[in-house]
């Protein structure tokens, strides 16, 4: 199973155990129908916003134990989510900083400068590394944490570097817009940019960010072990194996989205195991 636009990156694989795969489950199904609701169909914006208020406001009545209240729409998705949250003690913070990031997602579609993506990812990305920490007791060391923001805002990355052509045709752009100034590239054609050199040193920047975020992050497996380690292992070298795909074209990804096949995921696997 993946979370949000994650396909590559499962997080609910054989290596969970079997006591968590219903509250990731949960989980998922909660980001999943919130993010489609941002995305997905043709609703106007306002209906999407109402919507979205709808999830906050049973979120809400999770955090205060009164799901019971909840219209029957809303319930499959939030009782669910409100068992998980309370039997793992998992941080509500998490899931309204996700709610908040889809949000954006209905009025947002550029931002100027890095730091506002950054921002986003740490919204839209990082609680989900929270949440799975959680789930596995390992919430009260700060390294733990930056490490996971650092794999899931990596991750994040890397998928915006995949999905470029994607996110073009519905309208978004996830590369900072003053770097696309600096490198001479316009912010309106960027199809017609996509084999000038000027273009391929943008897109290696942006790779090159993705990659450093996700091995700053790549000590946090060792040092958690067990199956969270391995399935850890394996999420850092999808994105890397993206990554290194979406440099293979010099980032032409209007021709060719890079994908993983079977010969990537047995690279994947003997990477995770000499990792």
């Amino acid at each position: 199973m993946a979370v949000g636009h994650y396909e590559n990156f499962p997080v609910a694989s054989l290596l969970l155990p079997r006591h968590l795969r219903p509250a990731v489950q949960a989980i998922y199904r909660y980001a999943r129908s919130a993010d489609d609701i941002a995305d997905e169909g043709t609703a106007l914006p306002a209906e999407r916003l109402a919507a979205l208020q709808d999830y906050a406001q049973a979120l809400h009545a999770c955090e205060q134990g009164q799901e019971q209240q909840l219209p029957p729409a809303l319930a499959p998705v939030f009782v669910p989510l409100a068992q998980a949250m309370r039997e793992h003690a998992l941080p509500w913070q998490a899931c309204h900083d996700l709610l908040s990031a889809f949000m954006q997602d209905v009025g947002t579609h550029r931002y100027a400068a890095a730091a506002g993506l950054l921002d986003y990812c740490q919204r839209s990305a990082n609680p989900v590394g929270r949440l799975m920490l959680g789930l596995y007791r390992h919430t009260g060391d700060s390294r733990s944490l930056e490490q996971a923001d650092a794999i899931c805002t990596g991750l994040q990355l890397t998928n915006f570097c995949q999905d470029v052509a994607i996110d073009w045709q519905r309208g978004r752009l996830y590369i900072p817009l003053e770097e696309l100034s600096a490198h001479g590239l316009p912010a309106t054609h960027l199809p017609d940019c996509r084999a000038l050199p000027a273009w391929q040193a943008l897109m290696a920047a942006q790779t090159a960010r993705a990659r450093r975020l996700l091995l700053s992050g790549a000590p946090l497996p060792r040092r958690l072990g067990g199956r969270i380690g391995w399935e850890l292992r394996l999420v850092i070298q999808g994105g890397l194996r993206i990554l290194e795909r979406v440099d293979a074209v010099r980032g032409n990804v209007f021709d060719h989205r890079p994908v993983l096949g079977a010969r990537d995921w047995m690279l994947m696997f003997w990477r995770t195991l000499a990792s």
